[in-house]
């Protein structure tokens, strides 16, 4: 699995169904973490659980002094909210090493990614985190105030 974090001041996802033209606000954020996660054909519910735990105790949040020093743990173990902002993003498989259309065919199909991206948000919720997420299967545009700019790539 995969995951782009980034560490943001606010972060919002709209989305819209097939069947709508109406977009709707799904998840939004204050301060915290926005992370794209996308899955492949061989992960498991073991590397779901990876992910959310490398996302819980991932420090790039600034200490009092200003460093990258604190986790999403830490800032939850003071009181404030752990705020996440979880988007399923099959294009994190997208391969363009040949030519200039990407592949997908890393990217596994939405009813094994789905549950996958599921088991991140449940983990993350069960360890402290407050979880906003996009919807599944629709279109989703994201707008995000990434704070630094900080963004890592975590894979497991």
């Amino acid at each position: 699995m995969r995951g782009l974090v980034q560490r943001v001041i606010r972060a919002e996802v709209k989305s819209r169904g097939a069947s709508s033209s109406e977009w709707s606000v799904a998840g939004a954020i204050g301060p915290g973490l926005c992370v794209f996660v996308g899955a492949t054909h061989d992960d498991t519910a073991a590397q779901a659980d990876k992910l959310a735990n490398k996302i819980w105790r991932l420090r790039i949040l600034d200490d009092s002094e200003g460093v990258m020093n604190r986790s999403l743990s830490d800032v939850h173990e003071t009181g404030c909210p752990a705020a996440v902002l979880i988007v399923s993003q099959f294009t994190l498989y997208g391969d363009t090493r040949k030519g200039r259309r990407p592949s997908w065919i890393y990217a596994a199909r939405p009813e094994h990614a789905e549950p996958l991206v599921d088991r991140v948000v449940a983990q993350l919720r069960s360890l402290g985190a407050t979880v906003a997420t996009g919807v599944f299967r629709t279109e989703m545009n994201v707008d995000v105030t990434n704070d630094g700019p900080v963004t890592l790539m975590l894979e497991v």
